[in-house]
């Protein structure tokens, strides 16, 4: 472990941090403030649902072409034009005008930069540089991620309730301004790097850099995709309605700060175990697991309504949350060769935000329409069972 760390100590910590400045585009903070942005444009729960995937639908779609220019030009000049663009959309947000143009751009920016190329950026660089210990390079970068989790949602709704909207995303840009010249530091040597990369992964019969198009010619994509893509689905429908959830089930606001320190910290515990194990094992055997905590966290909610099923509950989505990056990482690296690793993923991570663009929209109608929280339920856990299921009757060489 301790060789593992001091292998490239700087490329971790950038895929560490760029992940943790992606959670300013996911749903999990962008939700933090559901209630003052449907107010301040007249929106219903579902309207603002529609608003929301229409906006990351549109992400979704640029993304596919986007991401994968990660195989093709200097990750110094990707990271920093998709940090610069997250940095604008957290501007755009301190400063809404009432136009819902402008409120589809700014959520537009923010999932593209934010949940689409930054977190793709920062799988993408673990799972391709780090070889063999892929899995637990790509659990240092969710980690990153797993620290916003922890620790944005808290500081929002308990340290710095008292400030305007406004001012906590005029925050969030200006921490990015940091980020930046990092970039620059940590990928110092990035040309190097590639060109070592490069020399163990020569195109040729075996590894040649495939084509979106022979991606989606292939069945294994198909048989795999839904288990990647049904956790970005689930999961964002029930942040994106938090709110929601915690009102029907009682819970206070403080209680979902409190409630986000315990997703995060059992995502860390999902990371440490997920990682090392995935290295270990037999990918396609771990990954087909990967969705069980959000099965049970997700019975949890549709059941019980105490405290103490929102602490299970939170601590089983966060289990999901941890175990699932290394898992689902590693087996597209296992799936498809590195040298096309980003075209993969770019297919992978649109994928994701069009699944995340649909599930609010979906679950807000749902509660438009009076159905609520068991309808919401039934619907993800048919969804996760159908998921696991594919991959074991289709079992592939």
């Amino acid at each position: 472990m301790k060789n593992f760390f001091l292998y490239d100590p700087k490329l971790l910590l950038f895929g560490f941090l760029i992940v943790f400045f992606a959670s300013y585009g996911q749903t999990f903070f962008i939700s933090l403030f559901n209630t003052e942005i449907r107010v301040f444009y007249g929106l219903s729960d579902g309207e603002f649902g529609f608003v929301y995937a229409i906006a990351t639908l549109s992400s979704s779609f640029i993304l596919i072409s986007f991401a994968k220019l990660i195989d093709y030009i200097d990750l110094r000049i990707y990271s920093f034009i998709i940090s610069l663009g997250l940095f604008l959309a957290c501007m755009g947000m301190a400063i809404l005008i009432n136009n819902i143009f402008y409120l589809f751009l700014i959520i537009f920016m923010l999932r593209f930069f934010g949940q689409g190329a930054m977190d793709h950026a920062g799988a993408t660089t673990m799972a391709r540089y780090f070889g063999n210990d892929r899995g637990k390079a790509l659990s240092i970068a969710t980690l990153g991620g797993m620290f916003g989790v922890m620790f944005l949602p808290y500081l929002a709704l308990n340290i710095f309730k008292d400030l305007k909207v406004s001012q906590l995303w005029f925050f969030a840009s200006f921490s990015i301004v940091f980020f930046i010249p990092f970039v620059f530091f940590a990928l110092s040597d990035q040309k190097k790097r590639h060109q070592n990369f490069k020399v163990n992964f020569q195109e040729n019969s075996i590894n040649k850099k495939l084509l979106t198009r022979d991606i989606l010619k292939d069945n294994k994509f198909y048989i795999y995709f839904p288990l990647s893509i049904t956790s970005s689905f689930i999961s964002t429908g029930l942040m994106f309605h938090q709110i929601y959830i915690f009102d029907q089930k009682g819970w206070s606001l403080e209680m979902l700060g409190n409630g986000y320190i315990l997703l995060g910290f059992f995502s860390i515990v999902g990371l440490l175990f997920g990682g090392p194990l995935v290295d270990k094992l037999d990918t396609k055997k771990t990954a087909i697991t990967a969705l069980v905590p959000l099965l049970l966290s997700v019975i949890i909610l549709l059941l019980f309504d105490s405290v103490f099923s929102l602490i299970v509950y939170m601590s089983l989505y966060g289990l999901n949350m941890g175990i699932g990056r290394p898992f689902i990482g590693s087996l597209w690296a296992e799936l498809y060769n590195l040298e096309s690793l980003g075209t993969v993923k770019a297919l992978l991570h649109s994928g994701a935000v069009f699944a995340s663009a649909l599930s609010p929209l979906v679950f807000g109608y749902l509660i438009d329409w009076g159905l609520g929280i068991t309808s919401i339920a039934i619907i993800s856990i048919i969804i996760i069972i159908v998921s696991t299921l594919l991959p074991i009757y289709n079992k592939l060489p």
